[in-house]
């Protein structure tokens, strides 16, 4: 990364999903993918309605919002968790649960606005050219807030769209670094 680059920290790049040993069902939860709303921490997924061979489970972020409901047997493409709960040779019960556990390394990376581990989350500017090769971890210097930079200086992700540099922008305004035009 070179100086100028926007960057984000990976704060969502691990999802494990576990079911809870004292179910009573023995369906799994399957093709886990995050959303671009994930948040890290840990979801509760908990069967509201039990049915035979399916059910309904309430979805509850780490925050303690509830999500639209998971229906078993359905694939779900939330904003937070994208995922299908099948059902198993014994049914869901009313309590059975499953958590999923979202974590990251927290690695700063480059600005990603189409990413979902969080670096689509501008946390500031380079400072200085990182000369390691790719994977290396090395302390770097970085501009995470109190700074007016001008829009020449900054580098965008190749590809970004107005929409996404506009909210960038004003997601780093909101940690105090201003991005200038004409300056």
């Amino acid at each position: 990364m070179g100086v100028g680059t926007v960057i984000g920290r990976r704060t969502k790049s691990d999802a494990v999903a576990a079911a809870d040993p004292g179910n009573t069902g023995d369906g799994t939860l399957d093709n886990l993918a995050l959303g671009s709303q994930a948040v890290p921490g840990v979801y509760r997924l908990t069967c509201i309605e039990a049915a035979a061979n399916g059910g309904i489970f309430q979805a509850v972020t780490p925050q303690g919002h509830r999500l639209p409901d998971i229906t078993v047997g359905q694939p779900h493409d939330g904003d937070h968790l994208k995922l299908t709960l099948s059902d198993g040779a014994v049914d869901f019960v009313v309590g059975d649960i499953f958590t999923v556990t979202i974590s990251g390394d927290g690695k700063v990376t480059a600005f990603d606005p189409s990413a979902v581990d969080g670096t689509n989350e501008p946390i500031g500017v380079m400072a200085r050219d990182v000369a390691e090769p790719p994977g290396n971890d090395i302390p770097e210097t970085a501009i995470l807030r109190h700074a007016i930079l001008a829009d020449h200086a900054v580098v965008w992700p190749e590809g970004i769209t107005v929409q996404q540099k506009d909210d960038a922008i004003a997601a780093l305004q909101a940690r105090g670094i201003l991005i200038r035009t004409g300056v």
